[in-house]
């Protein structure tokens, strides 16, 4: 079976190279169920192995020759085996969270062959407290972030004493979840007057990119927040990136995060930035690499489509970017939450007259020059359009199970890129709020102390803001 790959996909298979792996991954911990023998790591690592029939998307392929005209397409493994996907490790002495991250960092290095369906499952045991964790891996061509993490948690449930639940690469997972409710029937006379609609609104979209465009160069000329920055300061980040990863994982309770913002009149996504870009305030300058400007982070933002004043051809939710000054060349940490919240809201206000086409449009042409220097060879030479990546991705707010054992711990791992050698992805779940921390092992230097700054962030808000 050959399906074609869409062009996003295919630019992601594109772009791969020794020193850019283009997977996302995810570290799991858990704790075992009550009552389960020495033998628990074995008996999940053959119950994540040992099923039926995998589901097609698990199945795919890359592949191209004369017969697809070079273009590439999908095609079903046909030598399909199982075990090289689905693996059992063990940690070395003496199994400390560090030995786990060091396996990760690793296995987070490591290119996915095309020859073979592009994603990896890692069964870890050998941690000294008894845990067992679950490392993943699929290539950003097949599924985004967000749907990596969502074929995660459909294998969840809340319930501790369910059993029999299939891993993500189950078939059974696909055919037992319920078909997703639709709003409205379309029955063939409304066909004609839904595309005149989705007509309507594309060309009323195209017609307002000129000044969608305009408003947006405007602000960045001006300094000010939008999907595009013009004056990011080059940091030891903003340089070639080599293969070998280095990642860090910590959470905090959401309670804290949100009793800051509460003092302050701020976002709960306010204090993630502000954190952050207090932690990277510390770390840069034990480096003695702080620059004068303030740093630039490019931050994902969801804005629903019927927020807009404009129809959307495409419904559901906008996903468009904000360039977010994150205060590094501020001391204070109360006066750093200050302006990472104008930032935010200055940026968000610059998107919301747009409608979900125009939102997409503008925060690709901020993105572009990041991709495009790198393709270049230019990373060194032009100036970055921001300093690093922070994303904040919702998860699951109550304790989840996978056959009887309890998630304990939930952690991304993104993808840094040449010129931007720095990624840190949040994820939320069951009241705290998990760091995933990614970047080039030689490019970013001690990055573990990225963690003890961030809880030093926490502390300094906290302090400066009465929480």
């Amino acid at each position: 079976m050959v399906s074609p790959i869409d062009p996003t996909a295919t630019a992601f298979l594109l772009a791969e190279n020794r020193s850019m792996p283009m997977h996302v991954g995810g570290l799991q911990l858990f704790e075992k169920p009550e009552g389960a023998g020495r033998n628990y790591g074995r008996e999940m690592y053959e119950s994540m192995r040992d099923v039926e029939e995998i589901a097609p998307l698990f199945l795919k392929r890359p592949h191209r020759s004369l017969s697809t005209a070079g273009q590439l397409v999908w095609v079903e493994d046909e030598q399909f085996d199982v075990d090289h996907h689905i693996r059992h490790s063990a940690l070395p002495q003496p199994g400390r969270i560090r030995e786990l991250l060091d396996l990760s960092s690793r296995l987070h290095s490591t290119r996915l062959a095309w020859e073979r369906p592009l994603w990896e499952a890692h069964i870890i045991e050998g941690l000294r407290d008894g845990r067992v964790a679950l490392y993943t891996k699929v290539h950003h061509a097949l599924v985004d972030g967000i749907s990596a993490m969502r074929l995660v948690q459909s294998t969840l449930s809340p319930d501790s004493d369910q059993r029999e639940m299939p891993p993500p690469w189950d078939a059974r997972t696909r055919r037992d979840r319920a078909p997703r409710p639709t709003s409205d029937e379309t029955s063939l006379a409304e066909i004609p007057t839904q595309v005149m609609r989705s007509a309507l609104g594309i060309a009323t979209e195209a017609a307002g990119l000129p000044g969608a465009l305009v408003k947006t160069i405007t602000k960045g000329v001006k300094n000010e927040t939008s999907s595009i920055s013009l004056y990011a300061p080059r940091t030891i980040f903003n340089q070639k990136i080599t293969g070998s990863r280095r990642f860090a994982a910590q959470d905090w309770e959401i309670e804290r995060l949100q009793r800051i913002g509460k003092a302050t009149g701020t976002t709960i996504n306010d204090v993630v930035l502000a954190m952050c870009g207090g932690a990277l305030r510390r770390y840069l300058l034990e480096l003695d690499a702080l620059p004068e400007a303030p740093l630039v982070a490019m931050v994902p933002i969801g804005l629903k489509a019927k927020e807009s004043h404009l129809p959307s051809t495409e419904g559901g939710n906008a996903i468009g970017a904000v360039m977010c000054r994150l205060g590094t060349d501020l001391h204070d940490p109360a006066d750093r939450l200050s302006a990472v919240h104008a930032s935010m809201a200055d940026g968000k206000e610059a998107l919301s007259g747009m409608t979900p086409t125009q939102i997409m449009a503008m925060s690709a042409l901020g993105q572009a020059p990041a991709i495009i220097a790198p393709m270049l060879r230019m990373s060194g030479i032009v100036r970055p359009p921001y300093n690093t990546i922070i994303s904040n991705v919702p998860g699951p707010r109550t304790t989840q199970y996978w056959n009887g054992a309890k998630l304990v711990g939930h952690y991304p791992l993104s993808i840094p890129i040449n010129g931007m050698a720095l990624n840190i992805t949040c994820i939320s779940y069951d009241g705290r709020l998990g760091f995933g921390v990614i970047g080039c092992r030689r490019t970013v230097p001690r990055l573990q102390r990225l963690l003890t700054h961030l809880d030093d962030e926490v502390a300094a808000l906290e302090k400066a803001s009465g929480a």
